[in-house]
């Protein structure tokens, strides 16, 4: 496949994706970005510097997200009057050709700038995920008796590192957490749900990652902000919800690889350090990711009963039945077998990827 080949392939796949995963928009301007790209147009030449494989990169969601932030900074008005992101209720109806051509009008009026936001990797910071860590917890305490210690790796701003203080609203007047909180999750479980009568209690927060976003900053707000999908409303309430809670009870994050952070932990007595990640390690290359195993062993070899450690991670993993893609929740335990007679990982959920649905598993 030559570059322009791959990369076409790269932005018809992922518009099949983001309309398989509720955004009608995206779905639309990228197969219309395949199409520009395919017959020279600003598509290509913005694109021109991408060699390899665009989809590890995810290239089309840093295209997206680069003009995204154009319109919401206000320097794309004619793009953003089709925007729900910028122009609430006063978005006009979604015509795809139109939108196209004003989505096409910034990269032929800007090649330079756009080139240039290309080079920064998506940085979604999903809120929503949190309904999968919160259950992931919910079990943990029902098999460890510990307050938690939550390291997140990859924590892009560490929007994640407070899910104790979030509610997650189960319906019929029902809920756990906060009713507070200015983020709440809607009815987002279904199946097996897990242990209610335990709350999370979490006594120390860490997050890192290899380009951290600071929350605190309006460059790094307007930085999430443009990689929410624009039509996906209900995403862009909840990330303002987060960045009021970011301002509530900070958590810097600090700048350093997964392994690194990984190898360099040490259980401590009293609590579960609980390390988490979501929809992180496909962007990671594969010696990193070997790293990053073997620094999990070695930290799990050093649990003991009354310093446990656990990893609960949310991650694409392959699928026989349908074959594809499903995303997963996986929790495992050191020291081996701990709060159960198993040492295999336990799948305790499937999910949506921005964490919408979440179908837990009878164990």
């Amino acid at each position: 496949m030559t570059r322009d080949v791959a990369i076409e392939a790269h932005l018809r796949s992922q518009a099949e994706a983001c309309g398989d995963i509720g955004s009608p928009m995206y779905e639309a301007l990228l197969t219309f970005a395949a199409d520009d790209l395919a017959a020279g147009g600003p598509v290509a030449a913005v694109c021109a510097d991408w060699a390899g494989d665009p989809g590890p990169a995810v290239l089309a969601l840093r295209l997206l997200g680069t003009v995204h932030r154009f319109a919401l900074a206000g320097e794309a008005p004619e793009l953003a009057r089709f925007y729900p992101s910028v122009a609430g209720a006063d978005v006009v109806p979604f015509e795809p050709d139109a939108a196209w051509a004003a989505f096409r009008d910034v990269l032929a009026a800007r090649p330079d700038d756009v080139r240039a936001g290309l080079v920064s990797p998506p940085q979604t910071n999903e809120v929503g995920r949190s309904a999968l860590l919160i259950g992931g917890l919910l079990t943990l305490r029902s098999l460890v008796d510990l307050p938690v210690r939550l390291v997140e790796i990859g924590a892009s701003a560490g929007l994640n590192l407070r899910p104790d203080l979030i509610r997650i609203d189960l319906g019929d007047g029902r809920g756990i957490g906060p009713v507070d909180s200015p983020v709440t999750l809607r009815q987002p479980w279904e199946g097996e749900l897990p242990p209610l009568d335990r709350p999370v209690e979490v006594v120390e927060r860490i997050g890192t990652d290899l380009d951290p976003v600071d929350v605190t900053s309006g460059d790094g707000r307007l930085r999430l902000l443009s990689y929410v999908w624009p039509d996906q409303v209900e995403r862009f309430e909840r990330l303002r919800g987060a960045f009021a809670l970011a301002d509530a009870v900070p958590v810097p994050v600090g700048r350093e690889s997964a392994s690194v952070t990984v190898a360099g932990l040490d259980p401590v007595p009293g609590v579960v350090t609980v390390v988490w990640h979501s929809v992180m390690t496909q962007y990671l290359p594969a010696d990193v990711r070997a790293d990053l195993e073997d620094a999990f062993s070695a930290l799990g070899s050093r649990a003991t009963a009354d310093a446990p450690v656990a990893r609960l991670s949310f991650e694409p993993t392959p699928r026989t039945t349908p074959p594809g893609v499903e995303f997963a929740l996986t929790l495992r335990r050191w020291p081996a077998g701990l709060g159960g007679d198993e040492d295999a990982p336990l799948h305790l959920a499937s999910g949506h990827p921005h964490g919408d649905w979440v179908t837990w598993h009878a164990r």
